[in-house]
């Protein structure tokens, strides 16, 4: 039996592709809130939650009693099958919860992947059209739909082609990459010129906050301009709150923010804390075209999965987590500020309540990504026992996403770490 990270590896490296990678090569043992331990016994504080799935922390206790309870019931009836109450209870609170005003329906699925997918097929059968419109730095899934709709080649789409056709990808605004709100509502005018007509397009879909592209957030202005032009066409506006939502940004929802309306919105991750769980959440309009049989899955609707999601919203309620993300990203954007007036290689911070992130690049200089320093980071951070996530088109961002119940105490600690690293990694670079 193996007892350290490095036997660990060793079988990890001869048993499973490297086509999955990990940030850090510890095995975790152990994990409770926003605090690991490795086989090894080495504590870690978490700073990625599982990619944003645990905003309520590591085996929260109401999520866990939930799902035991669950599993002294059934465990995999099949929703297609033998249906069961606790779906169709999600679904209603998930119906009255999304800030769609319209009557709205639910599918729930497995994955973020699954819940992209089945709202482009939603979309496509309601409106009768094909082609769909993403953006660039978009991340939608690994699934051949999924890394169509996304935005980035490295390292989702390079070999995997050919992808499914109809997708055309406008440039995100982001003003800190030079793309403001007009140039790309000029470029989706320019894809209506030049590539698809505007009543072929079936769906526009958009991440409010970008999560993988680099935590950049579309503004308000852009937001209505593109409901207004969705609602010009009768292209169906979908958000991908598979990141964003379930309070990561001080909102429910990161759309929220904006008051627009989408038409359709897919969640997953922090759903259901830390169990597979998505869900495709749309006007009933839309919901109700799909034919029986056409939607679903094996797994889709897990009752643990439901159990826990349950759970969840009652812990938003409970732990008025919408309050403590905001409080967690005045706390994160203030200690972030601060290492930048000392470190000129952090180049910008930004953050949407806790959905927050710094951008490292070459002595200050945006237009030099600083992707092998960011690398180094989150392997010094690892060392000093904090887990990071970098992301960004350019691969030079750090994001965070804290579980919204650690105690303060701990991400001060955290950033102490962060702080200590990215002294060690400045230092310890070649010189030019």
């Amino acid at each position: 039996m193996s007892h350290s990270n490095h036997q660990w590896q060793s079988r990890r490296e001869a048993a499973v592709t490297p086509g999955v990678a990990s940030a850090l090569n510890c095995y975790l043992a152990k994990a409770r809130n926003a605090e690991l331990w490795d086989v090894e016994g080495r504590r870690y504080i978490d700073f990625a939650s599982g990619i944003a799935v645990l905003n309520t922390g590591h085996n929260h206790p109401k999520v866990i009693a939930a799902v035991q309870a669950q599993l002294e019931q059934f465990t995999h009836p099949c929703f297609q099958v033998t249906p069961y109450g606790s779906y169709v209870e999600l679904a209603e609170k998930l119906n009255a919860l999304v800030p769609i005003q319209a009557p709205t329906q639910t599918l729930l699925m497995s994955t973020g992947a699954e819940a992209v997918e089945n709202a482009i097929k939603v979309a496509r059968i309601a409106t009768g059209r094909s082609a769909i419109i993403a953006f660039r730095g978009g991340f939608h899934g690994r699934t051949l739909l999924g890394m169509a709709l996304t935005g980035k080649v490295q390292p989702y789409k390079k070999g995997y082609g050919p992808f499914p056709g109809g997708i055309f990808h406008a440039p995100y605004p982001a003003s800190y990459l030079g793309v403001s709100d007009n140039q790309a509502l000029g470029a989706l005018q320019g894809i209506f010129a030049a590539d698809v007509a505007p009543d072929d397009v079936a769906a526009v879909i958009i991440e409010p906050v970008q999560g993988e592209g680099g935590f950049y957030a579309a503004s308000t202005d852009f937001l209505r301009q593109l409901r207004k032009l969705c609602d010009e066409h009768g292209i169906v506006l979908i958000a991908d709150e598979i990141q964003s939502g379930f309070c990561r940004t001080g909102k429910t929802f990161a759309i929220e923010h904006s008051g627009v309306e989408p038409d359709i919105m897919t969640m997953a991750k922090s759903l259901a804390g830390g169990f597979p769980l998505s869900a495709i959440v749309g006007r009933r309009e839309l919901m109700q075209k799909a034919q029986p049989g056409g939607l679903g899955g094996t797994y889709a609707g897990s009752p643990t999965g439901i159990a826990a999601a349950l759970a969840v919203l009652e812990i938003i309620e409970e732990e008025q987590l919408n309050q403590r993300a905001e409080q967690q990203g005045e706390l994160l954007q203030s200690a972030l500020h601060a290492m930048a007036s000392e470190f000129d290689c952090i180049g910008d911070v930004r953050g949407c309540g806790a959905m927050v992130a710094m951008e490292l690049v070459e002595a200050g200089d945006r237009q030099r990504p600083a992707k092998l320093l960011t690398q180094a980071l989150v392997q010094e951070a690892g060392r000093q026992g904090l887990v990071l996530l970098s992301c960004g088109v350019r691969g030079n961002v750090i994001r965070f996403l804290i579980p919204l119940t650690a105690s303060k105490e701990i991400i001060e600690e955290g950033l102490n770490v962060l702080y200590s690293s990215l002294r060690m990694v400045q230092n310890t670079r070649p010189a030019k």
